[in-house]
């Protein structure tokens, strides 16, 4: 029940794309800005995520903002009692229960914004995003350039051919690209 006049506050923001698109910098812009406005922000990040940082988020840029690695989505709703916004990197690589623990936030009033890969290197929808970017007030889709032919990109080629799922990696590992060189490095690669 809310009090007649009383601000509505708490909603779901998702920020998505290939790797090398500016999620993680669209996502520290945002959280910067909370905190100027002295808003209370925590950060939180994937364990696994160890590629620039234990306990920061370090976009490709080489811009950082402090976080608090976890193991599981439950563990943020355990941190955040006394919060105005929650940011969460490379949210693919959590199970589905982020959905959830989105959702308690910002039905708690908190502002939640995520940002994470929409797509696998196959070109399939990845972990929970796509229940993430259904269930969220507002969805950004960034894109990267193709590095073959220069037109916007929204697959994350692997370069490697290594077949799992999860895998680390940088600019040797991966490289955007567009539908159309996607399609084909794939049928060369078949």
């Amino acid at each position: 029940m809310f009090l007649e006049g009383a601000k509505h506050r708490g909603w779901i923001e998702v920020v998505c794309g290939s790797m090398f698109s500016g999620k993680t910098e669209e996502l520290i812009r945002r959280l910067r800005r909370a905190e100027f406005a002295n808003q209370r922000v925590e950060i939180f990040k994937p364990c696994i995520d160890v590629r620039y940082s234990v306990e920061e988020v370090v976009s490709h840029e080489g811009h950082s903002i402090r976080s608090t690695p976890v193991e599981s989505p439950q563990n943020i709703l355990l941190m955040t009692s006394e919060v105005d916004v929650v940011g969460i990197d490379e949210a693919q690589f959590f199970d589905e229960s982020l959905v959830d623990v989105c959702r308690q936030l910002a039905d708690r009033g908190v502002r939640v914004i995520v940002a994470g890969l929409d797509m696998d290197y196959m070109g399939k929808p990845f972990g929970p995003m796509p229940a993430l970017m259904a269930t969220a007030e507002h969805v950004s889709k960034v894109h990267a350039i193709c590095v073959r032919c220069g037109d916007p990109a929204h697959h994350s080629h692997r370069l490697t051919a290594d077949g799992q799922l999860v895998m680390l990696g940088e600019k040797d590992t991966y490289e955007p690209l567009c539908r159309h060189c996607f399609n084909a490095a794939r049928k060369a690669e078949e």
